[in-house]
């Protein structure tokens, strides 16, 4: 007998997913801007981290946002194939969770339609929504809301096959010096190499949803992640583009499967909150 999830249900987490992601500052994020406090060696650097560990605090202690860019709600499902959603549409109840959310939420919303000469919905919906059927009867739903600012700097390429693991640093690394202090570093950033153009990019997206410091799997996409940090944190550009040694707090890479004759490659910058939550029903 298939497990029963109500739209209700569904709507009510989501309503609080929203609320509490844009408040509450992840502990492994705040972990790591503790750490590289202690390597940055710019005075100006290290007063940035200071201000956003101390700007994390007022907003949890408030409970209002970390940032006035509250973000598109970007909404990641996990779907348990032997789960049944009754009670309306999935999709439908996400959104109402999302309206609910940035209203009660007291958040900004920032979503318009038609695209080319908008008018603000007002309720920051619709919901930009990623489906994947997993196996069990479990729905564990994650919003991640994704400021302006650090979206507006990704970027993908279609490479040449022949490009290689230099080809991917150098493609990265460019996209991080070509953003600049634009999306307010440090920065999560997410790589997604292979697949085709929209599974790339989804991947990168995907990335930044690792916890910080979490290494990929595959030794050899480890070490790349590492060289690229590395080679990131070398840029100079430091907290809010103010200089030192701390650009990036984590690069993580997702990798699949490509055509013989294609190698996409995207990036997809997280700015320092790395806002996201989950809850599973």
């Amino acid at each position: 007998m298939a497990r029963i999830i109500t739209c209700s249900q569904i709507t009510a987490a989501v309503e609080q997913l929203c609320r509490e992601a844009n408040y509450y500052l992840e502990n492994d994020v705040r972990k790591a801007l503790e750490n590289v406090l202690a390597i940055e060696v710019s005075p100006q650097g290290k007063e940035v981290i200071k201000q956003l560990l101390a700007n994390a605090t007022i907003a949890a202690d408030e409970e209002v946002p970390i940032c006035q860019d509250t973000g598109a709600a970007v909404i990641f499902l996990e779907l348990g194939q032997d789960a049944r959603i009754e009670g309306g549409y999935l999709y439908d109840a996400i959104n109402a969770g999302v309206a609910r959310g940035y209203t009660s939420g007291y958040l900004r919303k920032s979503m318009v339609f038609p695209p080319l000469d908008g008018k603000n919905s007002g309720d920051n919906t619709p919901a930009i929504i990623h489906t994947k059927i997993v196996p069990g009867d479990r729905l564990t739903i994650t919003v991640v809301p994704k400021g302006g600012g650090s979206e507006n700097m990704s970027a993908v390429a279609m490479l040449t096959p022949a490009a290689g693991y230099e080809g991917v640093k150098k493609f990265v690394v460019d996209t991080v010096k070509k953003a600049g202090p634009n999306p307010c570093p440090p920065i999560v950033v997410g790589v997604g190499i292979g697949g085709n153009f929209e599974k790339c990019t989804l991947m990168a997206k995907e990335a930044l949803l690792r916890p910080l410091g979490w290494p990929h799997p595959r030794n050899e996409i480890a070490a790349l992640e590492k060289e690229i940090l590395e080679a990131i944190n070398s840029l100079g550009i430091g907290p809010q583009g103010f200089g030192g040694r701390v650009t990036a707090l984590a690069v993580h890479v997702e990798i699949f499967a490509r055509h013989i004759a294609s190698f996409p490659v995207a990036v997809n910058i997280q700015c320092h909150a790395a806002r996201h939550k989950s809850i599973t029903l």
